[in-house]
């Protein structure tokens, strides 16, 4: 056998090696009726609202209120 059929057939036995190493059982998060990942918290248990739920839903209510294209173009009352 030559040299490069060496290097041919060696390089051939390598890469399907690499390639069938791809081919196994990857272990899963879920199982079944348990979620195995981090719990979530409460969106308002931040340092911005320290806990106020009521502080939390004003925001909310604002920005949705900022994000309200017909309130922004009717003019103002008493203007």
């Amino acid at each position: 056998m030559s040299v490069e059929r060496k290097c041919f057939v060696g390089l051939a036995i390598l890469l399907a090696a690499v390639g069938l190493s791809a081919c196994g059982e990857k272990p899963t998060v879920y199982k079944q009726g348990v979620y195995q990942g981090k719990t979530d918290s409460a969106p308002w248990s931040n340092d911005q609202f320290k806990g106020d739920k009521a502080a939390w839903e004003k925001a909310i209510k604002t920005r949705n209120q900022d994000q309200n294209e017909y309130s922004r173009l009717t003019p103002a009352k008493g203007s």
